[in-house]
């Protein structure tokens, strides 16, 4: 624990002694996994000041307001920015019901100047503001909030890869590890470099110590994150260790049972990488790759640096060493010049490719990035009546592909009992597809077996497939029929 962290927590011990209650925080995530394991960070800088993390707020009564907001913030489309200030007004009334609330906004959001002069004029009740290359400073600057009274907006940010930040995990049995920060491909849609940075490794060394510290603690899967993997380790602040070397090292060196990892960028997409997916049994049979337009044309505006057909022989060699590999990709519809041309093109590689799950977007408008000030924007109703075609296109394939496994036993880490129902137990598959299960309780007791638990490893049998998820029933170690 840092020495301000300590501080802080020893004056929050004393308020909540004279509060007769303990001081609260509260996290609200928008976005990736990236910001979601942000969040976990947050959460353990504010445990360390002495804060219990609570799920949730109001802004109706004094008494369940929190003592901490933060609201950690997503700016890759419109909506969730519309979103995130829509928040920071509602917050305006807990703020005059509870004056010593401390208000917190970080994440990709604030990276952009016209954010914070917008916060700072019109949203005079949140008290910080920082960038995503200072989050790990969050004790220092809710140091100079509470023990002098400043208001920090805009702290400058850092292209910084800290280490050793405290966190609360939100899963016990998987959990994320960020192996590399930044973007160095600069799309011409994505705000992502300008508000993450240029790309930085952490060392392979301090990646696999903390994976075996989670092994430890009872993890069974992390997956290793950022915003393009296949560039781990080609920046200056590398160690030498490509991605394919560190996730293999990763499978054979800290005994976790399952890793995956995202985002994968195609055009850096190396046969070494293949290769050890297919032979690191550790390594899941599961593959994002996002392709964002079936076009060549299209990709080409796009800045993404591969074609078409590149793409298609990237997929083909995928499957030639992995034949059970699950696919996944997003695709956006609308970007700026979009022709039916080129959205029949999309159209196709989707039936060619297969893909099991597809994350569909309509392109959204970015201040900052080249795409925003180009003048061919599609019309909202092209866009849409598109957008529908691509969703049903990809829901009849995505069922199709779930249909094919009905019958067969797949292996699920069990994330305990269905939101839906609670009598069943739902988990995911090595290609991360949900799947909820029934437990044939005679057949345990016949065979003397225990119901699966929380971060168990079992073979389901698939019964029912449904277009986002499977049905399935577990009948033993061998999945058996009883």
């Amino acid at each position: 624990m840092s020495r301000l962290s300590r501080k802080i927590k020893e004056y929050n011990e004393k308020l909540s002694e004279e509060k007769a209650q303990p001081l609260t925080a509260c996290v609200k995530t928008f976005g990736c996994q990236m910001n979601e394991h942000d969040s976990e960070k947050i959460k353990g800088m504010l445990i360390n000041m002495g804060y219990d993390i609570v799920p949730d707020y109001s802004v109706t009564g004094s008494g369940s307001i929190p003592d901490v907001i933060v609201f950690n913030t997503c700016c890759v489309r419109e909506n969730a920015e519309d979103k995130i200030f829509g928040q920071l007004g509602a917050v305006k009334g807990a703020k005059r019901l509870k004056p010593e609330l401390i208000v917190v906004v970080l994440g990709c959001m604030t990276e952009q100047e016209w954010v914070v002069e917008r916060i700072k004029k019109s949203y005079r009740h949140v008290d910080l503001v920082l960038g995503t290359g200072n989050t790990y400073r969050l004790p220092e600057y809710m140091a100079a909030r509470i023990f002098e009274g400043r208001r920090v907006i805009g702290a400058e940010s850092e292209d910084s890869v800290p280490e050793g930040v405290p966190m609360l995990r939100d899963d016990k049995f998987k959990a994320y590890v960020t192996v590399m920060y930044g973007c160095d491909n600069f799309c011409s849609y994505c705000i992502v470099p300008y508000v993450r940075g240029r790309e930085r490794s952490r060392k392979a060394d301090d990646i696999i110590d903390e994976v075996k510290a989670l092994v430890q603690s009872g993890a069974k899967e992390v997956m290793l994150l950022g915003q393009n993997v296949n560039s781990y380790g080609k920046g200056k602040s590398g160690d030498g260790t490509d991605f394919a070397s560190l996730i293999r090292r990763v499978a054979r060196e800290t005994g976790i049972a399952r890793v995956r990892f995202m985002t994968s960028h195609p055009k850096d997409l190396s046969p070494e990488l293949i290769r050890a997916i297919a032979e690191e049994p550790a390594i899941c049979a599961q593959l994002h790759l996002p392709v964002q337009s079936g076009s060549t044309s299209e990709l080409k505006r796009m800045n993404r640096k591969y074609t078409r057909e590149k793409y298609l022989d990237l997929v083909s060699e995928v499957r030639k060493m992995i034949p059970d590999v699950t696919l996944s990709t997003d695709i956006m519809i609308g970007f700026p010049g979009e022709t039916e041309e080129e959205f029949a093109d999309t159209l196709s590689l989707l039936e060619e490719v297969r893909f099991d799950a597809a994350f569909t977007f309509i392109y959204s408008k970015r201040q900052g990035t080249p795409a925003a000030s180009w003048t061919d924007q599609v019309p909202a109703e092209i866009v849409n009546e598109r957008f529908a075609r691509l969703v049903e296109t990809q829901n009849r394939i995505s069922r199709e592909k779930n249909e094919a496994l009905e019958g067969k036993a797949l292996s699920v880490l069990v994330e305990g009992p269905s939101r839906t129902d609670p009598s069943r137990l739902t988990g995911r598959t090595e290609g991360n597809k949900v799947v909820n299960f029934d437990v044939d309780a005679a057949v345990l007791n016949e065979r003397g077996l225990n119901k699966p638990e929380a971060g168990d490893i079992v073979p389901v049998k698939i019964t029912r497939a449904e277009t986002w998820s499977l049905e399935g029933v577990y009948y033993g170690k061998n999945a058996e029929d009883p």
